[in-house]
């Protein structure tokens, strides 16, 4: 009979492999190939991601990387951006492809409906091969030619269908700037390798954040029909059970500590992609938690605490001060609270060196509405 892993078990595991157990020596490269990427559509995301994983880590260690085009902005997985190394978008961007395709044939069925999408997406490769273009821009100038179609469903398809690259200063710390789009192929180099390993691919998964079950696999693709693979790959994985009595992968060797193991304060970024790759998230936030770090714009900022996520925050930044709120869901220990705002003040060190720092935190465990404010 299986092992039977209980979600702190799970928990622990899964910050191990994320390196938020201990931050690990490493380059940044070595930090997004180790993590399968890293969802980035809030552009600064990454930095902070970063920062809580790697013992050495500076701002222009990614910026750098991104300007140099040795890191790129793309969207994969779950048709969401992501930070991947340029070897790496080669081969996740085709495999992901079936999460894209689902977002135009669902979100934009009927603006799309009868439309020649491999006619646009072909325009719109070649309005980029000649310079880059917003969003909007793209939307615009194939409008002329589709007038009849809504400008974003048609710079959706190319975006959807071509893989584009988002090209610095977007997402350079300090610099920053709108989305341009440049074509992946132009921008790197390197065309999509077509020849995507599936079974390659879910391996690097389960390193990163198994054990996990075929449904845990399936919603960090944002695809289906992936249990032939975890079949395929069986003989040469450990298997275990969670207590629900689902089936779960991983690898043989991976780190798996116990339950007890220490868990230090990490804060990481909205949309990191800890709390979006399983299908059974209750390892690292719970049911109640997870509601109130939902807004209608998307994540918040989140701060865990003993391996669970127990507050959100957000980091308010003026020309001489920076501000790091915290809103707490719980009460914390004295030691508790007494980590978490080592942990702020570093945070605010790393983020504002130079500016005059003010750390506020506070509890909403018993407010009507929990969630103040936009974290985005």
């Amino acid at each position: 009979m299986a092992q039977v892993l209980g979600r702190r078990e799970l928990g622990r595991a899964l910050l191990a492999r994320q390196w938020l157990l201990e931050r690990a020596d490493a380059t940044v490269e070595e930090a997004v190939t180790r993590l399968v990427g890293m969802q980035a559509q809030a552009p600064y995301a990454p930095y902070f991601g970063l920062w809580s994983r790697l013992r050495t880590f500076g701002t222009a260690d990614l910026a750098d990387a991104l300007t140099e085009r040795r890191l790129v902005r793309v969207a994969l997985m779950r048709s969401t951006i992501h930070l991947v190394t340029t070897a790496d978008y080669r081969s996740l961007r085709p495999w992901a492809q079936p999460a894209l395709d689902r977002e135009l044939n669902t979100a934009f069925k009927t603006p799309l409906t009868g439309l020649d999408r491999a006619a646009v997406a072909e325009s719109g490769r070649a309005l980029l091969d000649a310079r880059h273009l917003t969003p909007k821009e793209l939307g615009a100038a194939l409008h002329e030619r589709w007038p009849d179609r809504e400008p974003h469903a048609l710079a959706t398809v190319v975006r959807n269908l071509v893989p584009l690259v988002q090209v610095p200063p977007r997402a350079v710390w300090g610099v920053g700037g709108t989305t341009r789009y440049a074509t992946a192929a132009g921008w790197t180099g390197a065309e999509p390798d077509p020849a995507a390993d599936s079974e390659r691919i879910v391996l690097r998964y389960l390193a990163a954040f198994g054990p996990a079950s075929v449904a845990d696999v399936q919603t960090w693709a944002g695809r289906t029909r992936l249990r032939p693979v975890l079949e395929r790959l069986r003989p040469h994985l450990a298997v275990f059970r969670d207590e629900h009595r689902a089936e779960l992968f991983d690898l043989p060797d991976a780190p798996r500590p116990g339950a007890d193991a220490p868990a230090p304060v990490r804060f990481l970024p909205e949309y990191d992609n800890l709390l979006a790759s399983h299908a059974d998230r209750g390892r690292v936030i719970s049911a109640e938690a997870r509601k109130r770090v939902m807004t209608r714009n998307g994540k918040h900022a989140t701060i865990l605490v003993d391996g669970q996520v127990t507050g959100a925050w957000k980091l308010d930044r003026a020309k001489a001060s920076a501000t790091l709120e915290i809103d707490l869901f719980r009460p914390l220990t004295a030691a508790e609270r007494a980590e978490v705002e080592a942990e702020g003040t570093r945070l605010l060190k790393f983020a504002a060196p130079g500016a005059s720092h003010d750390l506020r935190m506070e509890t909403l465990a018993d407010r009507d509405d929990p969630v103040r404010g936009d974290r985005q």
